[in-house]
């Protein structure tokens, strides 16, 4: 396991390479921050001042080197707008990230798991059939527009929660349900999938032969072996929650990282944005690695080879 993990790691690098390089271009298609943050009147001298401080001047490929001799001393430069470092910005605004990614995975998980193994208990039900519909309409809606239409019910139309900010628990709600939705909404079709398939193996059939409770039929013998193509999912679903936190975040006025990099990108602090997209990147490695940890966890025969 250590050196498969090792493998990983390595490969990670290398990937986290290619797109650190690959934003670090990308970002400078934007145009030149000189014309951002200068009034239009200001004096060709201020200009070439500004571009000077800020190492704009200099062709793209100095630029890049710099960027990268930074890069190895783990400093990503000053932020324009902030006039700090742009890692320290990117880290004072990732732990509101953080914490709303992880609320709606517990959440998203918590819920499938249950919604999906009932209604695998009785395919064709009424249960069943209610949260297939209910599940298909969440996996096909779209974030923006959903977190629209309940800005615009529960907070404009009944007043009940706040429109953003995170001064208290109720702020949380919307964003935190926002993001839920969709990852729940395929979730439920994929553990209720696996479960039918698991309920009708023999060793659930020698279970239940042998007097075991129904519930820990349902809950445990048969979710053990059905959770492997739940995990693949819910990983998969996990790093698009991070990613859906920037739609999130900029239309619930959430101070995390998806609002500072959308800001970074209309602002031009190019430092800030590649500093966001490393400490993103970082953490989607991590939970790929996370998840394969957890399949050796549960199938001996993967921890085996």
């Amino acid at each position: 396991m250590g050196s498969y993990i090792g493998r990983r790691s390595l490969h990670s690098v290398f990937s986290l390479i290619g797109l650190i390089i690959l934003v670090f271009f990308l970002a400078r298609l934007t145009g030149d921050p000189t014309n951002l943050f200068l009034p239009i009147d200001a004096s060709v001298e201020a200009r070439q001042d500004f571009a000077e401080r800020h190492g704009f001047n200099d062709p793209l490929v100095v630029q890049f080197f710099r960027f990268l001799e930074g890069l190895v001393q783990g400093d990503f430069g000053e932020s324009i707008r902030q006039r700090r470092p742009a890692l320290e910005v990117v880290l004072e605004a990732f732990p509101t990230t953080l914490k709303l990614a992880l609320l709606a995975m517990t959440t998203v998980i918590s819920l499938a798991v249950f919604v999906g193994a009932l209604a695998a208990y009785r395919p064709g039900g009424w249960f069943d059939r209610l949260s297939s519909m209910l599940s298909l309409s969440g996996a096909s809606a779209p974030d923006f527009w959903v977190a629209i239409m309940a800005i615009l019910l529960f907070s404009v139309a009944l007043g009940w929660l706040p429109t953003s900010g995170t001064g208290t628990p109720w702020h949380w709600v919307l964003p935190v349900a926002i993001l839920v939705i969709r990852p729940f909404g395929l979730l439920v079709q994929v553990v209720r999938g696996a479960m039918i398939t698991a309920l009708s193996s023999a060793y659930v059939k020698t279970a239940r032969a042998k007097g075991v409770r129904e519930r820990v039929v349902v809950f445990v013998h048969a979710l053990r072996n059905a959770m492997l193509p739940v995990i693949t999912v819910a990983g998969d679903q996990a790093i698009s929650i991070v990613n859906g936190a920037v739609v999130v975040e900029t239309i619930f006025g959430f101070p995390g990282i998806g609002k500072l990099m959308i800001d970074s990108v209309l602002q031009r602090d190019f430092a800030v944005v590649q500093a966001a997209v490393f400490v993103t990147a970082i953490v989607i490695f991590l939970m790929n690695i996370l998840i394969d940890i957890a399949y050796a966890m549960l199938d001996p025969r993967i921890r085996h080879n």
